[in-house]
């Protein structure tokens, strides 16, 4: 029969690492929400997010919103819009990204489709396809609790970028950030796999 006592122990210490590990995925996306751009980059990934039929979410355009103000500081710089269409979306994340982004002021020609993507590794994976030899310095536009990660899988991809964070919809704070806490774990259990 199984002792209760050693099983509450066993329980308490389960809960006890889970409470350290969502403290310390929190702070590194609070760390990283904090990051300053770098000037002058030569490419900037804009990650997509969920598009309602053909219009983007809040979360999306806060993103787009954020890149588009980046590319008008930043003449030089050239977007990568990385995204593929999931369900309940008319058209791809990357097309509504551009058209964001046209809507903005935004070049279509400083602007690249990637819409193959379902998330953010294959985002970073074939992005990182599109970006020329000469292409060197980065950066990351997504929502703030997103760029811990995201910024991981760009550098196991090659890239050397910096982020640019979007606010988060408050709607979606919390859901955000607990899935993020999740979506860490998962990061480094298959690195160490």
């Amino acid at each position: 029969m199984l002792d209760l006592k050693k099983w509450f122990i066993g329980m308490m210490i389960i809960v006890v690492l889970l409470i350290i590990w969502f403290l310390y995925a929190e702070m590194k996306m609070i760390q990283f929400s904090r990051m300053k751009p770098t000037e002058e980059a030569d490419y900037l990934i804009l990650l997509g997010a969920k598009v309602n039929g053909s219009k983007p979410s809040l979360a999306l355009q806060y993103r787009i919103d954020k890149a588009a103000a980046y590319l008008g500081e930043n003449k030089r710089t050239i977007a990568v819009c990385s995204g593929g269409k999931g369900d309940g979306e008319n058209i791809s994340e990357a097309a509504a990204m551009k058209q964001g982004l046209m809507n903005l002021g935004i070049s279509e020609s400083r602007i690249i489709i990637e819409d193959k993507s379902r998330n953010t590794e294959e985002n970073m994976k074939f992005s990182s396809r599109l970006l020329s030899k000469d292409m060197k310095k980065g950066v990351v536009a997504t929502n703030d609790y997103h760029l811990f990660r995201s910024m991981k899988l760009a550098a196991d991809n090659g890239l050397t970028v910096s982020g640019l964070p979007a606010k988060t919809p408050g709607i979606i704070l919390i859901q955000a950030h607990l899935r993020e806490c999740l979506s860490i774990a998962k990061y480094y259990i298959m690195k160490a796999g």
